[in-house]
């Protein structure tokens, strides 16, 4: 259902670039009026702002304002990602994830040990695992007289990239990276619990915490109230550090809609060899031995696998809602299969080498990571527009096209981080680009479609801003200009 999904919004939503008009000139006038704005801006004084632009069809540098200074892009370094992961892995590249065992199977037990081997997949879901359950259910399986044991040893246990702080730990876009590790919904925050918080129905009363999924070793402390109605609505959320203990504090007022939360968890690999065991206790299947995080024996005979998604769909989630998560993982996914080594520094040398392919001067870049989520990371605003129009002479650029979010277009996964914004004016659905917000940092770049059926190529990234969210009316303002000129 939900390939379905995605393959029917693609479909309504693509826009044809590639058979866009080819001359695009920028008049003199419009040139000294978007200069005149980058300096004299008061959301941008005392910042630095890299700003370029290229026509669509030739690729000319139309515009260039510090546009060869390295700056930080934010997300918009998952533009380099998303490039890289087509170049290398292909569109219809998949994720697996394994059921093995050492043992075998004798009437209705399962006379060793169960093994849940995952090798990356950013889109596993608890349902997932529960097939896995029903599938062993459906062979007669009642009892394995062995351990449960996970295998997540595809990639490296670095669970972080270099430079995220601990204060990003436990919020959902600085997730830890595991080879085997689930997502609590079809947003795909793997790595991630979703918490509903609901009012009491007595003022007085503690709110009603729901997690999902369910595992043992998370731990709610409820310290919340439910208030009257015209109270302050005031909670906060924390998780211990090195641990799952999620505190939940504040006021909810009664009658207050229900609040949705996604919180990082401590070890996903162990959170997902939890919910495994409850499902198969679900289904009626006991395990008579203990949990643990091993390799899986070679000789291992494989019960089932499951199989993710494409690439080409999983780039939906990731560019469109920005699933910081999903770069890192394409990361160490690329040095994996190229390296066999699944780790940050493999994968990055990898991605360095198919953006080279691509055209792209990997000398003149800084990467640090796969999302973008350093401060340290530094691409230059004409790099970005040179990758932006190198990638449309991929014979994958409608998927990576199609992954963009688009102006002012309603729904998570079509208008992604941009569908409330530039929801009115000329500027609607005009504007398929990816978005980036770091402390101080705001950026966009992508494509921008203009009357008579012209496109120009676009990057404007905004650093050292006292506000990002200033940013944000700043490269409304450039589009704005650009949208409207002769």
């Amino acid at each position: 259902m939900l390939r379905r999904l995605f393959a029917f919004f693609l479909l309504a939503i693509f826009l044809p670039i590639q058979g866009i008009n080819a001359e695009t000139v920028i008049s003199p006038a419009y040139l000294n009026s978007l200069t005149e704005l980058l300096q004299s801006h008061p959301s941008i004084k005392g910042a630095i702002a890299g700003v370029s632009i290229r026509s669509a069809d030739t690729g000319e540098l139309l515009f260039s304002f510090n546009g060869d200074t390295r700056l930080t892009p934010a997300s918009n370094l998952k533009l380099f990602t998303a490039a890289a992961a087509l170049t290398t892995l292909g569109k219809d590249y998949t994720f697996q994830t394994e059921l093995l065992t050492d043992g075998t199977i004798k009437e209705s037990e399962l006379n060793g040990s169960l093994y849940l081997k995952g090798k990356g997949d950013p889109t596993l879901l608890p349902s997932d695992l529960e097939e896995f359950a029903r599938l062993l259910k459906k062979e007669g399986i009642t009892k394995i007289n062995g351990d449960l044991i996970a295998d997540d040893f595809y990639f490296d246990h670095v669970r972080y990239s270099v430079d995220v702080p601990w204060s990003d730990e436990a919020a959902n876009y600085g997730a830890a990276i595991s080879a085997l590790s689930i997502a609590p919904d079809t947003d795909f925050d793997s790595g991630t619990v979703k918490l509903e918080i609901a009012a009491s129905k007595r003022i007085n009363e503690k709110a009603i915490i729901k997690i999902i999924p369910e595992s043992d070793p998370i731990h709610i402390v409820n310290r919340t109230k439910t208030v009257p109605a015209e109270a302050t609505h005031h909670v906060t959320i924390e998780r211990m550090h090195g641990a799952n203990t999620i505190i939940v504090s504040g006021t909810i007022p009664v009658d207050s809609p229900k609040q949705k939360e996604w919180i990082a968890v401590w070890e996903p690999t162990i959170i997902t060899l939890n919910v495994f065991k409850q499902i198969l206790e679900r289904e009626g299947i006991r395990i008579e031995g203990t949990l643990k995080v091993e390799k899986t024996p070679k000789k291992s005979l494989t019960l089932h696998h499951h199989k993710s998604m494409p690439l080409k769909d999983v780039l939906i989630p990731f560019m469109k809602l920005s699933n910081n998560g999903h770069g890192e993982i394409l990361i160490k996914e690329m040095g994996k299969e190229f390296l066999d080594n699944g780790s940050w520094e493999a994968g990055l040398e990898i991605e360095k080498q198919a953006l080279s392919t691509l055209g792209i001067n990997s000398n003149n870049l800084v990467i640090r990571d796969g999302s973008g989520i350093s401060h340290q990371n530094l691409i230059p605003a004409n790099e970005i527009t040179n990758l932006l129009y190198k990638v449309k002479q991929m014979e994958w650029f409608p998927v990576f096209y199609q992954s963009l979010p688009i102006s002012g277009v309603e729904g998570k996964l079509k208008g992604g981080t941009l569908r409330h914004r530039m929801q009115e004016g000329k500027l609607k659905e005009k504007v398929i680009a990816k978005t980036g917000t770091l402390t101080n940092v705001s950026s966009l770049s992508g494509y921008l479609i203009i009357d008579n059926n012209k496109a120009i190529i676009f990057s404007i990234v905004l650093n050292h801003l006292k506000d990002h969210d200033d940013g944000k009316k700043v490269e409304e303002e450039i589009l704005n200009l650009l949208v409207n000129m002769k």
